[in-house]
């Protein structure tokens, strides 16, 4: 991506780096990324500065408990205020603020793991609450639907485009571990406002899939997609022949797995790419960690608790991780990781592809590169640098360019 650059020294004090990627707004890598996130809602409505920095006041680095609280106090605010004001008939203010309470009550959950708690499944509802009452109210055109998956279902969002003339093409999106689809806006808006009909949809191992049916991650990623393809080539103008897939974060694997598999997908959008998931997550390991794994389990085990209990976000994350993968030993979890692996079947790709990377990608460095050199099929390579503002984790805070670089490659493919 050539544009003219805006870089320079940062002449403001509060900037430790020559970049506005270098603010930090707490002092843990994820729990800053997840807040970053959170704040870009803003753009669409679905969130409020002061709000966010109310709640980032009373959070403590790594403590999920005061992350939970902090967004909890958001959403309870925004809900009573947006339910007094449906009563009095104030329709507007009321619709604005169920979209934020969702936004809280979602965000609660983004770095809370711990699945017997029963504010899991109460948050989620109640997000999910204010967020269909956001939609009765206003004029945004969503509609909640569910997508057969097994001996359950797939909580989903099909957002139709006002914009559409006839059968229309139509863009299945999914998040990846901790975000929820509903707050990628930038998508499903974008796409309607370009035509597109768009299905965002909570597949296992995320969103109300799996902290209220219990559903969870799986690598052979097509079992999950080709039934929401099933459901979404028989709706109402759409055309099935202008199908659309994207993954965002982790999806940026389990959206070119099932495309490998899965014929039916013109198009497919990984943000960012990923080649193999398990050696990545190793990489950032401790290197202890990755001697005892090839010891075996009861050795690896053994280190990872160890190492757990001098280090918060590895504690975290191989919690987080076992429950939203649906295992109980951290061996078992990294085997799983390790079959989230492409390098056999990106081959098999045969729609048109598009691979998106920034320069500043923390958590999967060179992965989409490695993506993009081994399809076979159409292909095109975006990569968010600093001159964008987009050059972070699914471009957070930058979503704005996201969505006119992403969905302007769309346009006349789809």
């Amino acid at each position: 991506m050539s544009t003219p650059s805006t870089t320079g020294p940062s002449v403001n004090p509060l900037f430790p780096g020559p970049q506005w990627t270098s603010f930090r707004f707490i002092d843990s890598d994820v729990m800053d990324s997840q807040f970053k996130h959170q704040l870009g809602l803003a753009l669409y409505g679905m969130s409020d500065i002061g709000e966010c920095l109310e709640a980032l006041r009373t959070i403590g680095v790594d403590d999920e408990e005061s992350w939970l609280r902090a967004w909890t106090a958001r959403a309870e605010v925004l809900q009573q205020r947006a339910e007094l004001a449906e009563e009095e008939g104030r329709s507007i203010s009321a619709a604005s603020a169920y979209l934020r309470a969702s936004s809280y009550w979602r965000a609660g959950l983004m770095h809370f793991s711990f699945p017997e708690d029963p504010r899991v499944k109460a948050n989620a509802l109640a997000g999910y609450h204010c967020y269909d009452r956001y939609l009765a109210l206003s004029d945004y055109p969503g509609e909640y639907v569910e997508i057969p998956y097994e001996d359950s279902f797939l909580p989903s969002y099909l957002y139709r485009s006002p914009h559409a003339r006839g059968p229309a093409p139509v863009l299945i999106f999914f998040q990846g571990r901790d975000a929820w689809p509903e707050d990628t806006r930038w998508v499903y808006d974008g796409a309607m406002r370009r035509g597109y009909h768009c299905l965002t949809v909570q597949c296992p191992g995320q969103g109300m899939a799996l902290r209220v049916n219990g559903l969870t991650f799986r690598h052979d990623w097509e079992k999950v997609v080709t039934p929401v393809v099933d459901v979404v080539v028989g709706l109402d103008g759409v055309d099935p022949d202008r199908v659309g897939l994207m993954g965002a974060s982790f999806g940026g694997y389990l959206a070119p797995r099932a495309a490998a598999f899965e014929k039916r997908i013109k198009l497919l959008v990984a943000n960012p790419g990923y080649l193999a998931w398990g050696p990545t997550i190793r990489a950032s390991l401790p290197d202890s960690l990755n001697a005892a794994w090839e010891a075996g389990p009861d050795a690896f085990n053994a280190a990872v608790a160890a190492v757990g209990e001098h280090s918060a976000l590895v504690e975290w994350y191989v919690r987080d991780s076992s429950w939203k993968h649906g295992v109980s030993t951290p061996y078992e979890l990294f085997a799983e990781l390790d079959a989230c692996d492409l390098t056999e079947v990106a081959g098999r790709i045969e729609c048109e592809t598009l691979v998106m990377d920034g320069t500043e990608e923390a958590y999967s460095p060179g992965q989409a590169e490695q993506l993009y050199d081994a399809l076979t099929c159409p292909k095109t390579f975006l990569v968010f640098d600093e001159s964008t503002t987009a050059q972070l984790h699914c471009q957070a805070g930058g979503e704005a360019t996201a969505a006119e670089f992403t969905l302007d490659w769309l346009d006349g493919r789809l």
